[in-house]
This record gives structure tokens, C-alpha cells and sequence, in this order.
């Protein structure tokens, strides 16, 4: 591997794991599969990543064409996603999730486990506005077959990350017990409430210059 190829590397790393972050997003997970079986926080947190990878590559290879053909743009996926992280962060604060999980239907369990994987896991919170959009971008500027699979392959490594991170993050769970479980949720909802707050406004704010400025 060249030179080049090495500094290229370490630029997908570093801006897909700044903007994946999944230090930051670890007690949302938790919270979020507290009252989960072991087996079921792992096939949470492998389902999430699984589909916040295709749904990557999907972007990297498409997403400058579906964008230009539905006429979206990255500011609209930051205000919906600040939507959906608002009504997650109220139900945190309420325990409206640890409420939902109490349940010895297995069927019931599965489909929580299935609709939390794909949102608001694996989309907006591991697949943000933000990596989409670095995956088009450097999706773009690899022109060549090996600089794509290098793209390819980093971008797998910082997934595979993200789930050790979260499976091995969410082993705290049984150590805080009930009360202190309570406690972290109310917490993390404020904080997601706020991070829904920033995106929201992050994609409104060039809406609204741009429309003021036509």
C-alpha cells in the first residue's frame, strides 16, 4: 500500500468514526435495550450496524443520484432526523421505553428489537446526515478500484467498532440496577432532546437563508 493509500486510510477512518461517534451514542444504546436479554442487546446492536452499513454503501454509490432525483438535500435528512431524536429523547425522559419492553412475548420483544435496529439506531443515529454525506463525497474522490474497496473496507471496520462498542458498553447496564438505570435514561433523554434540537436547526438555518436570499 502506497503513501497515498495509508493517508487516505486514516482520513476515512478518522472522519467516519468522528461522525458515526459511537462513544457518544454507546448510552442511548444502552438505555435503549436495558431490560433486554444479553442475546437480544446483541442482536440489537448487530442488526443496527448491519443495516447502518448497507444503507452506507447504498448512499456511496447512489446517493448523489437518488438526492438529484428526489430533489433532497442533506439539510432535510439533518431536520428529520432531529424529529425523530426529539420524540426519542421525550420518551426516554418519560421511561416510555423501558415501559415498552417489559413483556414476556417473545414475538413483541422481536418486533422492538427489529424497530429499534433500523430506527433510531441504525438510522439517524449510526448513519447520520453527516456520514451519508461523507460517503458520497469520498465515494466520489476514489476514482480508482482499489481506493473503493479501501473505502469499502474502512468503512466495515468502523462498524465492526461501533458493535463492540455497544455490546461491549452495554455490560455497565448490570451494574447500575434499576433505580440507576431510571436515572441514565431521564439523563440521556436530555441529551438526545438537545443533540435533536441542534440538528434540527443545523438543516433549517441554510433552508431559510437560502429561501430568503431568492
Amino acid at each position: 500500500m502506497t503513501e497515498d493509500m495509508y493517508t487516505l486510510g486514516l482520513l476515512i477512518f478518522t472522519s467516519f468514526f468522528t461522525l458515526i461517534n459511537p462513544l457518544s451514542s454507546m448510552p442511548v444504546f444502552m438505555t435503549m435495550t436495558v431490560n433486554l436479554s444479553p442475546k437480544k442487546r446483541k442482536k440489537t446492536a448487530k442488526k443496527a450496524t448491519l443495516v447502518a452499513f448497507f444503507t452506507l454503501l447504498l448512499f456511496a454509490f447512489s446517493g448523489q443520484i437518488l438526492f438529484n432525483f428526489f430533489g433532497i438535500s442533506v439539510n432535510s435528512f439533518r431536520i428529520v432526523g432531529g424529529v425523530i431524536f426529539f420524540a426519542m429523547g421525550w420518551d426516554m425522559l418519560q421511561a416510555r421505553l423501558a415501559h415498552m419492553k417489559h413483556t414476556d412475548d417473545e414475538d413483541k420483544i422481536d418486533a422492538y428489537v427489529d424497530d429499534i435496529s433500523i430506527t433510531p439506531l441504525a438510522i439517524p443515529m449510526i448513519c447520520g446526515p453527516g456520514a451519508i454525506t461523507n460517503a458520497i463525497v469520498l465515494m466520489e474522490d476514489a476514482v480508482t478500484v482499489p481506493k473503493k474497496v479501501l473505502l469499502i473496507s474502512i468503512i466495515a471496520v468502523v462498524l465492526i467498532l461501533t458493535y463492540l462498542i455497544y455490546v461491549g458498553g452495554s455490560k455497565i447496564i448490570g451494574f447500575l440496577g434499576e433505580t440507576g438505570n431510571k436515572v441514565m435514561m431521564r439523563l440521556m433523554g436530555l441529551i438526545v432532546m438537545v443533540i435533536a434540537v441542534e440538528f434540527f436547526f443545523s438543516g433549517l438555518k441554510p433552508i431559510v437563508l437560502g429561501m430568503l436570499q431568492n
